[in-house]
């Protein structure tokens, strides 16, 4: 069976995590045509790449990501031309791909045609699935309506491709959705709670009712799509979870309840924990962040901290996921190391960034584990894979489908 296949290209003399959750082991990985072929010890090919004192890992994920906005500075979005977005996106692409990150869900931002320069090759980049733009509720996490009656957000302006998105009521919910799909969307993204960075909003309050989201989650499934929630309070999150959608991102206020549902529904929480520590991180920078957006992240932290500890503990799917540009794009893996202060091993944090997000995004058909059979998606590490502090810097070539795209 080997010799019908083509080129081969062992990866020999190193150790492998290969995201199952298994401590890594010394084991020679072969690739052939993109796909993961082989995997044991005295492995032989026609090319061989030397992994000495290194491991080589699956393809990181990144489940809540922005890369079409590189900044939280409200003045400085404000003064950025419009078009400028398109091109701080590649940017943010390759960043984000240099930290070994080869999938990312967009969760708002990203348009279709992004996705398709990245898929065409146009600029070097994750795979990436879209949601394009946020739904929302008027006075919602999405809606950018200021006290002076000015909607000053950037991100809020509609093009082709990317529609107005503040629904409310179960038709307009359905109409939206069902735009939202015929201009690309992979997946569609609700707030069911008010958030840390919108200006009208509590994020400790529920946001839509149960007969809005039903119809979201029923237009969204009868195009073969999945939902994810921001969704902060107790309230929102389990209207969530109670009218089927399929992760929840952030889970700041979760509660013991809203712990039970989703164990119950196999619900997938997306913790962002480094999100709430950005906002502060950016104001002491000198970004212009309004005081009540920094009043709600000082409010958040520890309350974000304590709610992931305790749903990690009582066994709930956690998948990983940042919400850059919070924290900077390019800082992704600050992440790992703060899943880890928050009760998980580091087997499990590699495994939330790898196998459980492929489950996630439904892909762990294709990716997200070492195993034959997988797109040959693999990340080259210096050292400790488990050593996340540093993890970033010690990033020395990454793969795609077995091509190279990223070298040291």
């Amino acid at each position: 069976m080997v010799s019908s296949i083509g080129h081969r290209v062992v990866f020999q003399g190193g150790r492998v995590f290969d995201g199952t959750g298994a401590a890594p082991a010394e084991a020679d990985v072969t690739v052939a045509d993109g796909r993961i072929v082989d995997i044991g010890r005295g492995l032989d090919g026609d090319t061989a790449v030397d992994l000495s004192g290194k491991c080589l890992l699956p393809g990181l994920f990144d489940c809540h990501t922005h890369v079409a906005f590189t900044t939280i500075d409200l003045m400085s979005r404000l003064q950025t031309p419009f078009s400028y977005r398109f091109f701080e996106a590649a940017h943010n692409l390759r960043s984000t791909l240099q930290l070994g990150i080869t999938s990312i869900r967009d969760a708002g931002g990203a348009d279709l045609g992004i996705k398709q320069a990245v898929a065409d090759g146009l600029v070097p980049g994750p795979r990436m699935q879209i949601s394009i733009r946020m739904l929302s509720q008027t006075g919602g996490h999405g809606d950018s309506w200021m006290a002076s009656g000015v909607a000053a957000e950037p991100w809020s302006v509609t093009y082709p491709g990317s529609p107005d998105a503040l629904v409310d009521g179960p038709d307009e919910m359905r109409k939206k959705v069902r735009e939202l799909i015929r201009c690309g969307a992979d997946v569609l993204k609700v707030a069911t709670s008010g958030g840390v960075l919108s200006p009208r909003d509590n994020p400790r309050h529920g946001h839509f009712r149960d007969e809005e989201l039903e119809v979201l989650v029923a237009e969204a499934a009868a195009a073969g799509l999945g939902v994810m929630a921001h969704a902060q309070a107790a309230e929102g999150i389990k209207a969530a979870v109670r009218t089927g959608i399929r992760s929840i991102e952030h889970g700041i206020f979760l509660d013991d309840e809203a712990i039970a549902m989703m164990l119950e529904h196999g619900t997938y929480l997306v913790p962002t924990l480094i999100a709430p520590e950005g906002v502060l991180d950016a104001a002491e920078a000198g970004a212009a962040i309004p005081t009540a957006s920094l009043q709600k992240a000082r409010e958040v932290i520890d309350i974000h901290r304590e709610s992931f500890r305790r749903a990690v503990a009582a066994g709930v799917k956690v998948a990983m996921g940042t919400d850059c540009p919070v924290t900077p794009h390019g800082q992704n893996l600050r992440e790992l190391a703060a899943m880890q202060r928050g009760g998980m091993t580091p087997a499990a944090v590699l495994v939330a960034a790898t196998k459980t997000a492929a489950e996630l995004l439904g892909v762990d058909a294709d990716r997200g584990t070492v195993q034959p059979g997988q797109r040959a998606d693999l990340v080259v590490v210096d050292g400790d894979p488990f050593a996340f502090d540093s993890l970033a810097q010690r990033v020395s070539r990454v793969y795609m489908d077995g091509r190279p795209v990223v070298a040291a």
